[in-house]
């Protein structure tokens, strides 16, 4: 990796967060144990949306990388699909990201759910090959064996002292 931006100044977006309603109907829906409270994209979001880019001090949603529109889940398959943006479209750290986003969902959500992480359509010049790497669950295990790549995914994502378990038993 060289230490040279590839993007060296970023757009960074205001953070929308959700309207006060929608906020007051999601808190109202996780605290009445009679309704089921379903995972949804916000939800998704909210999880994803702090991790760190690898390459500027800011997070995935100031740099407008993830967002609810791009995140779709599917309860009754257990599916989750989320498209991420990369902030230009030769990015050399969209692999990077989309491992981030991929390890932290798996560290986070059910493990019921099937997790999908892809490059928006038409966001990156090698999305196919990045979109096979991230969905190839041997691949995602063989990435992980660097320690290297731990550290990068574990700074990424927050999580510095503790590896996804998940992977590390691998052999």
């Amino acid at each position: 990796m060289t230490d040279e931006l590839q993007n060296p100044n970023p757009i960074i977006f205001k953070s929308k967060g959700l309207n006060e309603e929608l906020i007051y109907e999601r808190k109202q829906k996780e605290l009445d144990e009679n309704i089921d409270d379903e995972v949804d994209n916000y939800e998704i979001f909210d999880i994803i949306k702090t991790i760190n880019d690898p390459e500027h001090p800011l997070t995935l949603e100031q740099l407008n990388i993830v967002s609810p529109k791009n995140i779709i889940v599917n309860s009754e398959r257990n599916h989750i699909k989320i498209y991420f943006t990369p902030t230009i479209p030769n990015c050399s750290m969209s692999t990077l990201i989309g491992l981030m986003i991929k390890v932290k969902l798996l560290n986070t959500v059910s493990s019921k759910f099937k997790v999908d992480v892809l490059i928006e359509p038409g966001k990156h010049y090698t999305e196919d090959a990045i979109n096979k790497q991230l969905n190839d669950k041997e691949r995602v295990y063989a990435a992980l064996e660097s320690d290297h790549l731990k550290k990068l995914v574990n700074k990424g994502i927050k999580n510095e002292d503790e590896i996804l378990e998940l992977f590390s038993d691998t052999n």
